[in-house]
């Protein structure tokens, strides 16, 4: 059971892991290929045992080793126009197509394909291999992978999350929080809009609640900050609601978030009820039984630029990238940098390609990728 990178990502772009799908064949195939190779993993099935994570140590059980993370979930090919099979790696002008290939199979399958030659090389500290599920939608899996890895008394000097950044070292990211909002009316004909309560009209206050302070923060934005925007977001994606335009609608409910850069201390989240609490008081007055419900659909803290962080100190060695980069899409990363461990975000590919039709990652990507990990293997026997 030996492949080359490319091979491996040909075998993972192969399990259909669409985040609504489950994992398991893929994280079992992993499961039984490092087996073949006499390394032993550990499954962290989610609570419905539907899907599940993986970890495994390679080399010596000792403190100080990389933990190379990427998730097996991957984003919907429906209603996207895609040249060849999604789920078939496919070879073109020195691109790889294929689902995952970029986001992040392609890192996946260099960490796994070259667990031959880290058993070969004497490693004196370990690589650990961390596959998570659900990163799509929310970095759900990755939290409890996290915390059975500390339980297990696992303690990495520096973890690699392999997010496409071309290579480059990324040292932070915003962090995210997910939301759904559900209002409840009261019906009634428009012509009495007076005696009912329009939760389609309430919702879009609620929404332009998000713009509002999205301008906010754009107007006191820090010169010099190095996001795109530099800022703080807030964003409504899905909406949905009413019956008919002569009704007042009596349920609304949309899906929004935050996006926070590392060091904004506002909490969006309290804002957010306040306004609630505003706009609920009126409504209960016309209709006890109306309100407004907010769930959190799900949190992931901001990856931050560590003074001395020893994963920046590595990753810049092995890569010779000493520039400067932050990102605005979120990872895992800053679930592992709350856990304690030194952390960045250095992977093949460009997101540019992650969610698209064709998303493909370039030969020459996965080879950079490949022989970033090789120089890594090689730090670890010194």
């Amino acid at each position: 059971m030996r492949y080359t990178p490319k091979e491996m990502l040909a075998k993972l772009v192969s399990f259909n892991t669409e985040s609504w799908r489950s994992n398991l064949e893929l994280i079992h195939f992993c499961r039984d290929y490092l087996a073949a190779h006499g390394v032993e993993s550990t499954i962290v099935p989610s609570p419905d045992g539907e899907k599940a994570n993986l970890y495994a140590t390679v080399g010596p059980k000792v403190d100080g080793g990389v933990v190379l993370s990427g998730h097996t979930d991957v984003v919907p090919v429906e209603g996207q126009a895609w040249s060849s099979d999604p789920w078939t790696l496919t070879e073109r002008d020195g691109k790889l197509y294929g689902r995952g290939s970029c986001d992040m199979k392609g890192f996946d399958a260099i960490a796994l394909a070259l667990v031959p030659e880290m058993l070969a090389a004497g490693l004196k500290r370990p690589v650990h291999i961390a596959l998570s599920y659900d990163e799509e939608i929310g970095c759900v899996g990755a939290r409890i992978m996290i915390e059975a890895m500390a339980r297990a008394g696992l303690k990495p000097s520096a973890v690699i999350v392999g997010e496409p950044s071309m290579m480059q070292v990324v040292t932070g990211h915003k962090g995210g929080t997910r939301m759904r909002t559900t209002v409840r009316g009261h019906a009634v004909h428009s012509s009495r809009v007076d005696i009912g309560v329009p939760a389609v009209m309430v919702a879009g206050k609620l929404i332009a609640w998000h713009d509002d302070v999205m301008q906010e923060n754009k107007a006191k934005a820090e010169a010099g900050n190095p996001f795109e925007p530099p800022y703080s977001t807030l964003h409504v994606g899905v909406v949905e609601g009413g019956t008919a335009v002569n009704i007042t609608a009596e349920h609304c409910a949309f899906s929004h978030e935050v996006r926070v850069v590392p060091g904004d201390g506002a909490d969006y989240v309290a804002r957010y009820r306040a306004r609630i609490a505003e706009l609920e008081a009126p409504m209960k007055a016309i209709a006890p039984e109306t309100g407004i419900t907010l769930e959190i659909t799900s949190q992931t803290p901001p990856l931050a630029p560590e003074k001395d962080g020893a994963a920046e100190t590595l990753s810049r060695r092995l890569t010779g990238d000493n520039a400067g980069h932050v990102v605005a899409y979120g990872t895992e990363g800053g679930l592992f940098q709350a856990a304690g461990w030194s952390t960045v975000v250095c992977g093949p590919g460009d997101i540019a390609q992650a969610h698209q039709p064709d998303e493909f990652i370039t030969l020459a990507q996965l080879e950079a990728g490949t022989a970033f990990v090789r120089a890594l293997i090689a730090d670890l026997t010194r």
